[in-house]
């Protein structure tokens, strides 16, 4: 019995999911394909290899003949009786090859084959173990990090990788760490092979999570109308509810957070922003600013832009790290967000009214009551009040001319921004 080739087969089987019967079929190929090239003087070669046994038996096809014209397909009686004592003149026998006489290039050819056909059925139980399983959250153990910080990762029958563009540069791991990812997809390899790649970084990760911890989701009583993320930082989902008795933030964040503090332990504390989804963007936006009120917002649906003035202070939370947080806010609202501080806005103000002193143009001299959509009560309030031209209004502030006329800031403000467009 050979037991280092009954090892491998039962190794094979076990740890990769080959069958015996795959790999058998590889042995006996690889060695006909190295007889073929080695042997000279045999006809065709039969290799059989034992799957209980481990023995390997390779033999030629040989016609029995009175006189021998082609040694290598041919045998004489006697010769051939010796193999087979009831063999008859004309009958095909078949003669061993001790499989040394292979020698030292067959032995490399069929270390080839077998690589290769290995490799190949290796790839196939990959497929069938895997390419059902896409976007699911499988674990690993980290067996070796390669290539900088890309890490292999042992699952059991394979070995998956984890590029490192594929995972936090937050996140450190460290050979034998247990570690949970995303399967991401399963491709083939330059060698015939096939390897499983996985991912910590792409936002179908929270999801997957999220559907771990939150059996709403799984039934479909809520759901996740869209999620962006800035992997090891920040993670913004907007959710939504099939049922109106459920509230979709409430079921996502658990019983005093629980559930949501599981995903962000997973994630090594990435912070994790809820907001109820609404088509109302403006609406979006408010939710996901909260408690931080903007002191000014104009959406110009035309360049797809909203347009918000934040007080100096509520500036830097609202950009966020590297402008992370207004990207973000950015991409789950669908809209581009042009973000100023207010003093900053004061000042564009504050020259634009020098400017208008100076300016020549007529459509700042006419009557505001000549101007379309101009609501009647405002007007007599303004001219009540000695406003009665473009100009006159836009010399002043909004607080200086709801001090003035009696009408709110926010009036004010809609009209100042109303007489900017007639001026331009």
């Amino acid at each position: 019995m050979n037991k280092d080739l009954i090892a491998i087969f039962e190794y094979l089987e076990r740890e990769k999911g080959i069958k015996r019967e795959t790999i058998i079929s590889a042995i006996e190929e690889s060695l006909q394909v190295a007889a073929r090239k080695s042997l000279k003087g045999v006809g065709i070669v039969s290799v059989t290899v034992d799957p209980k046994a481990g023995t390997i038996d390779v033999t030629a096809e040989k016609e029995i003949v009175e006189n021998i014209e082609y040694p290598e397909e041919e045998i004489t009686l006697d010769e051939a009786r010796e193999l087979d004592p009831n063999c008859e003149m004309g009958d095909f026998v078949q003669v061993p090859i001790p499989p040394i006489d292979l020698g030292r290039i067959a032995a490399q050819t069929a270390r080839q084959v077998i690589s290769q056909k290995l490799r190949s059925a290796e790839r196939d139980v990959i497929y069938e173990e895997y390419r059902h399983r896409l976007h699911e959250i499988i674990s690993g153990t980290v067996k070796r990090v390669i290539r900088g910080a890309t890490l292999i990762v042992d699952l059991g029958k394979v070995e998956a990788i984890l590029p490192e563009r594929f995972y936090p540069k937050t996140e450190k791991y460290h050979v034998g760490d247990r570690i949970q990812a995303l399967l991401w997809e399963v491709r083939d390899t330059e060698n015939g092979g096939a390897e499983v790649v996985l991912s910590r970084s792409h936002p179908e990760m929270v999801v997957e999570l999220f559907n771990q911890e939150v059996p709403e989701l799984s039934d479909d009583t809520i759901g996740i109308k869209k999620i962006v993320r800035d992997a090891g930082y920040r993670t913004k989902l907007a959710v939504y509810s099939n049922d109106p008795k459920v509230d979709p933030l409430g079921a996502c964040v658990g019983v005093r957070g629980t559930r949501v503090k599981n995903i962000i332990r997973e994630l090594n504390n990435e912070k994790i922003d809820i907001v109820i989804y609404t088509e109302d963007q403006v609406q979006l936006l408010y939710s996901l600013l909260h408690p931080i009120e903007p002191k000014k917002l104009t959406f110009d649906k035309e360049s797809n832009t909203i347009h918000l003035i934040v007080e100096d202070e509520d500036y830097p939370i609202v950009i966020g790290k590297r402008g992370m947080n207004a990207r973000l806010n950015a991409e789950l609202v669908g809209a581009e967000l042009d973000v100023r501080k207010m003093t900053d806005y004061q000042s564009e103000l504050s020259f634009e009214r020098q400017q208008i002193q100076h300016e020549e143009s007529p459509e700042l001299d006419v009557e505001i009551d000549s101007i379309d959509g101009m609501n009647q009560f405002i007007i007599d309030s303004l001219k009540e009040a000695g406003f009665d031209t473009p100009r006159k209004i836009l010399n002043k502030t909004s607080k200086e001319l709801s001090k003035e006329t009696g009408i709110s800031v926010e009036m004010a403000d809609d009209l100042m921004e109303k007489l900017r467009k007639i001026r331009t």
